[in-house]
C-alpha cells in the first residue's frame, strides 16, 4: 500500500504565507513526478505545480512568481511554500504522485486534500 499524507493547510489573510506538505509513505520503488492540484467550490480541479524527481518544475500561470514548489528526495515529500497568497487561491489542495512500487509496477496516488482559506 502507498499513501499520500498532506499537512500545512489553514486559513490565511490576502497577502499571507502558507506551506504545504506531502508526504509519500509505504511499499515504495521510486517516486516520480510529484504535484499539487487544487479544486475551488464549484470549479474542476487543476493542475498547481509539478516537479519531476530531478527537480524541473512547472507552475500554472496564477501561481508563478508566487509559489514554489520542491522535493526531499531521501524523505519523498513534497512540499509548495504558497507566498503573497490571494483569496483566489481559496480551494482543497490536493498532492499527486507518480510511484514505481515496484521496476515493473507503477501507480498514481492521491493525498487526502488539505482547506487552504484566504480571506480578504
Amino acid at each position: 500500500q502507498v499513501q499520500l499524507v498532506e499537512s500545512g493547510g489553514g486559513s490565511v489573510q490576502a497577502g499571507g504565507s502558507l506551506r504545504l506538505s506531502c508526504a509519500a509513505s509505504g511499499s515504495i520503488f521510486r517516486v516520480n513526478n510529484m504535484g499539487w492540484y487544487r479544486q475551488a467550490p464549484g470549479k474542476q480541479r487543476e493542475l498547481v505545480a509539478t516537479i519531476a524527481s530531478g527537480g524541473s518544475t512547472n507552475y500554472v500561470d496564477s501561481v508563478k512568481g508566487r509559489f514554489t514548489i520542491s522535493r526531499d528526495n531521501a524523505k519523498n515529500t513534497v512540499y509548495l511554500q504558497m507566498n503573497s497568497l490571494k483569496p483566489e487561491d481559496t480551494a482543497v489542495y490536493y498532492c499527486n504522485a507518480h510511484i514505481l512500487r515496484s521496476v515493473w509496477v507503477g501507480n498514481e496516488y492521491w493525498g487526502q486534500g488539505t482547506q487552504v482559506t484566504v480571506s480578504s
